[in-house]
């Protein structure tokens, strides 16, 4: 198999989301809120057992009143902000007027690492002449992120759920992404974290190549054999 196009996935596979308690103090900071070391670590422990930071922990548990909407959280920017906001509101933390900057955090650029690896594995695959895409679940435009890390130029194409009303692992995003890159099926690789929604990609014919969703400084290199797999296609 010649691999002529490479499908990456975002959180948790090119990018990191920074932890709760350093989205929370963020916040709170901006709010101008003073809170005990100990009190924050609580209600960060909250945050993310309830799985309120998107790209984060995921819900232990999901309530029943947010179910439905957490099953289509990415199929629209209106659907993904009720559902973390609702999950926020889960946590019960004491500031309620903090739940729309807390979700409006996680969309900065500032709050996103890429691995260590991220930009190596995109340079290399791009001087070899293969077409990029980003193919994300997401509620919200993710291009600054990219583009705040220098990393825009080395990706051909997004195709992110919101702007198309479907989310992974509904073969039809992915679908939209091999003719975008112009790229047959079984010519593609898709890299991502999530075996489910990452996986959906193999109905079409596509390779898959999982990497596990660890903070940045635990994964360092989990992408380079995306490179061996490429090359050893060529």
């Amino acid at each position: 198999m010649a691999i002529t196009g490479v499908l990456f996935d975002f959180s948790g596979t090119l990018f990191r989301v920074e932890p709760t308690d350093v989205w929370l103090r963020t916040v709170l900071d901006r709010a101008a809120i003073t809170v005990e070391e100990d009190q924050l670590l609580h209600w960060a422990g909250r945050l993310e057992r309830a799985g309120a930071l998107p790209g984060g922990a995921s819900p232990r548990v999901v309530p029943g009143h947010l179910a439905s909407a957490w099953a289509v959280r990415d199929s629209s920017a209106a659907n993904h902000r009720a559902a973390y906001s609702g999950l926020a509101r889960e946590a019960g933390i004491p500031w309620p007027e903090l739940h729309g900057p807390l979700y409006d955090r996680h969309m900065e650029p500032a709050a996103w690492s890429p691995y260590p690896d991220a930009a190596e594995v995109l340079k290399t695959l791009w001087d070899l002449d293969v077409r990029i895409a980003v193919v994300s679940n997401i509620g919200w435009d993710l291009r600054p992120v990219f583009r705040a890390h220098g990393l825009d130029a080395l990706v051909d194409a997004y195709v992110l759920s919101y702007e198309h009303g479907v989310q992974k692992p509904d073969p039809r995003l992915f679908r939209v992404a091999c003719e975008t890159i112009g790229a047959a099926p079984e010519d593609v690789l898709m890299v991502g974290d999530d075996r489910r929604a990452d996986g959906g990609a193999t109905e079409l014919g596509c390779a898959v190549h999982l990497v596990e969703h660890l903070p940045v400084g635990r994964r360092p290199a989990a992408l380079r054999p995306v490179l061996e797999r490429v090359r050893g296609g060529q």
